[in-house]
């Protein structure tokens, strides 16, 4: 098998950031294939009491790739297609997910995730992982670029494990990570 058949594996020996961006893409990978593929039933499915379904994980995860690389990494603002909508709570990304066509939810994720990426990639050429953000404490303090990559390790860790068990639910799928040589399914 050659690096070109599982490009979101995380380098065996590489920098900081390499690093932090081998584990994120991982997960983003990951997470991506788990939520891949599904009509708009399967992107609505729930398991048990929760009110989680993969669409809404693709919309709210959209969301927070886009905030954190506007909002909290440069102060800039949040931007579409986010200002513009309709906002009934900070539960909308997971609710309103249902009204949204696979095609819709499968693009707007997309989209955060390459903005996102080209964004902090701009960062790291401009300072590394130490390189301070926006984001401030009450008391003045910045956190780094390493926190922001961090935090979005983190919420990716949290909510791929949520996919996991949605998508096993919907149609059976397991699996730690995609098949070698997987790629999304942008034909919908």
């Amino acid at each position: 098998m050659t690096d070109s058949d599982t490009p979101w594996e995380p380098p065996i020996a590489g920098s900081e950031a390499e690093h932090l961006l081998g584990a994120l893409d991982r997960l983003r990978t990951t997470f991506r294939w788990k939520a891949d593929g599904l009509d708009a039933e399967g992107l609505r499915a729930r398991v048990g009491a929760s009110a989680l379904t993969l669409g809404g994980l693709l919309k709210h995860l959209a969301l927070v790739e886009d905030h954190l690389s506007t909002v909290r990494l440069t102060g800039a603002p949040l931007g579409e297609p986010w200002e513009s909508a309709d906002w009934d709570g900070p539960d909308w990304p997971f609710t309103s997910a249902a009204h949204d066509s696979p095609a819709d939810l499968y693009a707007l994720w997309d989209a955060a995730v390459e903005r996102s990426r080209a964004r902090i990639g701009a960062a790291l050429a401009d300072g590394g992982p130490a390189r301070l953000v926006h984001l401030s404490w009450p008391d003045g303090r910045h956190a780094s670029l390493r926190r922001l990559l961090c935090d979005l390790i983190e919420e990716y860790g949290r909510h791929t494990g949520h996919a996991d068990l949605l998508r096993e639910a919907v149609d059976g799928l397991v699996g730690e990570d995609p098949p070698a040589g997987w790629q999304p399914d942008n034909h919908r």
